[in-house]
């Protein structure tokens, strides 16, 4: 007999993928079965790869985890008939102070995770020497009992009401100890450097992408934990002056509060120095000379880096660009033996011999082909050029810019490094028209000119920090004041600067760090 039509829904079979897929996914968010899963994948244990597979599909398939931790209010702990016993003003202040208390543990557990989760298993299964997670991870380890110890006091102040009566001296006892953070954030350009290099390695990606997945991570990579202490100490001024800000005059911890906030400024200004001289030394060692004759002394004395990124010359061709205190330094992004370096390009030109003209849109036309010499097509915009004052010294450099915002921040931070010599000697008057003072410092992109036209690039994002990406930034910096605070200490070189000078270097490399 005919069969009649059925209209029973079927499932497809091109959406069954493998055998995984028919199988309800096991929750597991234990970081230690997790490593022993990655050391079983990694060795192999005799399993087919197909069995992995299936693993990684069910792996997959389960819900995504949130990004933020689940977040809980001081007021949350109480019930109703102890709330009413407390002021507003006395909730917002034990609110503040429990999420400076919170936000300690938290610290806690993720330099904790940092360890178990990422350093121990590499390590153990060899995907990293010792010498590379060390110079990555630093001494994070040494961290913790430090931490530990600011949360055992909060708990010993804390009352059976759940209240912390008096915070503020236990803060200014504790806070000076966290310039023990010098080192960790002095390192972390050449750390994220060395992270980016290792990322190379399908083993090392293969690895992190699997903790990526996996639900301890938040969806935060390796280098969003070995960051998480820098970001939380930019914090701590916050914090303190929101206890601070709810806390009533006469209450004894006023004054203790006012200077726990100076405190921690204080350190965080010393941490920035040491980072930004630190970040100076990374790029000025990864300089190469073609010619001796490029070598300036005065690059060798900087302890500050103004501002840097990738611009494009008159050719077209991609350049790295140095604004140090004293010198402008052109350079080549080339590689040597595998690691990243910067050629110098033609002749550095000093800052006091430097001139800067802002060109108008369409005064130059970009990309040297003949085509270009007969068409408006090519007209370029965001464009401005540098040179010597005696152009017997070197020739000139059109630079362009992926956008106006970003030519104007390389503008300003130039006029402010200029300003410090123009005030000693007058100079000519359409560089002096054109001088105005920074108001921040960015990594861009660059142009250098009469080199032969190369493919357009991306502009690099403001916070691709560095050498990173940085990229880089790394840039990453404490704070909008932390990657370049070692402008001060650049500024010795040249004793005829005036005090004023040399704050006007010193606030345009305190803006760095947003733009690097």
């Amino acid at each position: 007999p005919a069969s009649e039509p059925s209209t029973k829904r079927v499932r497809p079979l091109g959406r069954v993928t493998s055998l995984a897929n028919l199988i309800s996914p096991v929750k597991n968010g234990a970081v230690r079965r997790f490593g022993q899963t990655l050391q079983a994948s990694f060795r192999g244990d005799g399993r087919s790869p197909n069995v992995l597979q299936q693993k990684a599909c069910s792996k997959a398939a389960a819900p995504t985890p949130p990004k933020r931790r689940n977040s809980t209010l001081w007021s949350e702990t109480l019930d109703v008939h102890q709330k009413g016993t407390f002021s507003t003003k006395e909730i917002k202040r034990q609110e503040a102070i429990f999420e400076l208390s919170r936000g300690e543990q938290d610290l806690i557990e993720d330099l904790q995770l940092a360890r178990k989760a990422y350093h121990d298993p590499m390590l153990k299964l060899s995907i990293m020497s010792e010498e590379e997670l060390t110079a990555i991870f630093g001494d994070l380890d040494a961290y913790i009992p430090l931490h530990e110890d600011l949360l055992a006091q909060l708990a010993k102040a804390t009352g059976p009401d759940g209240t912390v009566g008096e915070i503020g001296q236990i803060v200014v006892n504790w806070l000076p100890r966290l310039n023990a953070y010098r080192a960790y954030c002095s390192n972390q350009l050449a750390a994220k450097a060395l992270l980016d290099q290792k990322k190379q390695d399908p083993r090392v990606q293969d690895f992190l992408q699997r903790c990526l997945e996996s639900p301890f991570s938040r969806k935060l990579d390796l280098w969003s934990f070995l960051d998480i202490p820098r970001s939380r100490l930019v914090k701590y001024p916050l914090l303190l002056r929101e206890v601070l800000r709810h806390t009533p005059p006469e209450h004894p911890d006023t004054a203790s509060l006012e200077q726990a906030v100076s405190i921690i400024q204080g350190v965080l200004s010393d941490i920035n120095m040491k980072k930004g001289e630190s970040e100076c030394q990374y790029y000025i060692d990864k300089l190469e000379y073609l010619d001796d004759r490029q070598r300036d002394p005065r690059i060798e004395q900087c302890k500050s880096l103004l501002c840097h990124g990738e611009l494009r010359n008159k050719s077209g061709t991609k350049l790295h660009v140095f604004l140090f205190t004293e010198v402008l330094v052109l350079t080549r992004p080339v590689t040597r033996n595998e690691r990243p370096c910067f050629q110098v390009y033609r002749q550095p030109i000093p800052v006091q011999d430097l001139v800067v003209d802002d060109l108008q849109d369409g005064d130059v036309r970009m990309g040297g082909s003949f085509r270009g010499a007969f068409s408006t097509a090519d007209r370029a915009k965001n464009i401005f050029r540098v040179r010597f004052q005696d152009t017997a010294q070197g020739q000139s450099h059109t630079l362009q810019v992926n956008d106006v915002f970003h030519k104007q921040q390389w503008l300003n931070c130039l006029r402010t490094a200029m300003s410090v010599y123009q005030s000693e000697a007058p100079t000519d008057a359409s560089s002096k028209r054109r001088s105005s003072t920074a108001s921040t410092i960015i990594h861009m992109e660059e142009t250098d000119e009469n080199q032969p036209q190369s493919a357009a690039s991306a502009p690099s994002s403001p916070r691709s920090e560095q050498p990173p990406s940085p990229t880089p930034s790394v840039t990453s910096t404490l704070s909008t004041s932390s990657t370049s605070s070692s402008c001060s200490s650049s500024s010795s070189t040249s004793p005829r600067k005036s005090k004023k000078d040399k704050r006007a270097l010193c606030s345009l490399g305190k803006r760095k760090e947003t733009m690097v």
